[in-house]
């Protein structure tokens, strides 16, 4: 295990509220499902299509902004049309990759040990309708999830809060009565903008270092990794203040 509180009581001005009810909000690729480094594959097509030359590291790290901010990120120097049509060719790549979509080591235990806890499950991503459904087939975890976000709710993904409030609301929690899980650095910044405290998982690529420094209070190597430790994790405060609640 690689996990250790890290300034938990400091890096927000949070505290979890001895109410319920509470949820873990989930990233999907790289967190739940083995397809990051697709994502990664894709991307390397679509820019040696248009005879743009960009390292595959780079794109890993950009993994998981927002696709304009990626582009901006790799080829911020390239025409509006240029960024356009790579995007178009990642979408279509990425579809040839579907079939080799895995679900990550025991994710769908991990989901089910919250879920049979109390706490609610949403998960918060801004990936495209069509990549979420797939996602969603491979993962087979409606029963349970309570709530799903989507790029049709958001204009800006992460690093923007934006869909970590939209999936507070839908779940229908507080900041104060959430975690946010996920991979890499956008996941945790977009939970810090939106008030949560979040765990970083190693199995989108991204390393420990680059997890805590973004402000991961937690880092695990993956959901088997977290799931192992669950009950000594920080998402413990989450029932334990149910249970609390339910006593007073």
């Amino acid at each position: 295990m690689t996990a250790s509180y890290l300034q938990s009581l400091t890096q927000l001005p949070i505290g979890i509220v001895s109410m319920s009810p509470s949820a873990v909000l989930f990233d999907i690729d790289g967190t739940l499902v083995d397809s990051n480094f697709l994502h990664v594959e894709a991307w390397a097509r679509a820019f040696w299509a248009r005879r743009l030359t960009v390292p595959s590291w780079r794109i890993q790290r950009a993994i998981g902004a927002d696709s304009d901010e990626l582009l901006d990120l790799l080829i911020g120097g390239e025409s509006d049309s240029a960024k356009d049509q790579a995007k178009e060719l990642h979408a279509k790549f990425y579809q040839e990759f579907v079939p080799r979509l895995q679900v990550l080591n025991q994710a769908r235990e991990l989901v089910a040990a919250i879920a049979s806890r109390g706490v609610r499950v949403v998960l918060a991503t801004s990936a495209p309708e069509e990549e979420l459904k797939e996602s969603q087939a491979v993962l087979d975890i409606g029963h349970h999830t309570f709530a799903v976000t989507s790029s049709e709710d958001v204009t800006k993904a992460k690093p923007a809060p934006d869909i970590i409030t939209v999936a507070l609301q839908k779940g229908g929690v507080d900041a104060g009565s959430a975690f946010m899980v996920g991979d890499s650095t956008w996941d945790i910044i977009a939970a810090a903008r939106a008030g949560l405290r979040a765990i970083g998982l190693l199995s989108g690529g991204t390393g420990a270092g680059d997890l805590t420094t973004a402000g991961a209070v937690a880092v695990y190597d993956d959901a088997a990794d977290l799931l192992a430790d669950l009950d000594a994790s920080p998402l413990a405060e989450l029932w334990a203040a149910q249970a609390s609640a339910g006593t007073s």
